[in-house]
């Protein structure tokens, strides 16, 4: 099969306070044509509402769009994941919640979880002419950091459940040295890779920062064979003052 092109990207919630500059009206026409013009294979969208979905499904031709709403009734902000269409079958579906009970939609964890529930969103993807592989995409908490490790453990669960190799994407909410990183990156018998290792930054809240003066908070893990050194963090220069979101996307490549 050979590589294919992954990528994580939170493209910022509706939010009333990104007006006018940088509200989602604006800003989709900006993603669009990023799509359009980098083709990732596989794209892990967070902070995805029912009202950007819809704007996605219409606005990226040639992907097909899977993940539900973190809220109890299954709506509100997800962790889409769009793929293209005539490249990959989709052999299984599952979004589950960080919380004692995945299956309940709106769970999540008590103890020090911000009101947000978090959802993660995984779909088992098989390329044409390739070996099928889990795409999982997720979103950790803003706030609690005992919720983002036990989230971390919870994903980690899945992965090692599984039978076939996966990538996941994330905005993780947390720095590369944070204890609920390290259970990724630095896992003896879950071994995964961070793409992004040699990324410094993408988080900049729209601002003009460099890489170093930006937060490292988006992720790409995988166990399948990888070079660290060609994922790219993209440029977003704004236009008129617009940027595409308050994070900027990074890609890698992965081989199938």
């Amino acid at each position: 099969m050979g590589k294919l092109k992954v990528t994580t990207f939170n493209i910022r919630v509706v939010a009333e306070c990104d007006k006018p500059l940088n509200d989602f009206d604006k800003r989709k026409f900006r993603i669009f044509e990023f799509v359009k013009n980098e083709q990732p294979d596989v794209i892990g969208f967070q902070e995805v509402s029912d009202y950007m979905r819809s704007e996605l499904r219409g606005g990226l031709e040639g992907y097909t769009l899977v993940g539900c709403g973190r809220e109890k009734n299954y709506h509100g902000e997800s962790a889409t994941i769009a793929y293209k269409t005539d490249m990959f079958e989709l052999i299984e579906l599952k979004n589950f919640w960080l919380s004692p009970t995945p299956d309940i939609a709106g769970s999540r964890y008590e103890e020090d979880q911000s009101g947000c529930p978090r959802v993660t969103t995984a779909a088992l993807l098989k390329p044409n002419g390739g070996e099928a592989f889990w795409f999982i995409n997720t979103h950790l908490d803003h706030e609690g950091k005992e919720a983002r490790i036990f989230g971390a453990l919870q994903i980690l669960h899945f992965i090692a459940g599984c039978k076939h190799p996966c990538v996941l994407t994330g905005d993780m909410n947390a720095y590369p040295d944070d204890r609920s990183m390290r259970l990724f990156s630095e896992n003896s018998l879950i071994k995964l890779t961070d793409c992004t290792e040699n990324i410094k930054g993408s988080f900049h809240s729209y601002k003009e920062l460099s890489e170093e003066e930006m937060h490292k908070i988006d992720y790409i893990f995988t166990n399948l064979p990888t070079d660290t050194k060609s994922a790219v963090l993209h440029d977003d220069v704004p236009v008129n003052g617009t940027f595409m979101s308050d994070h900027r996307p990074i890609s890698a490549w992965v081989e199938i």
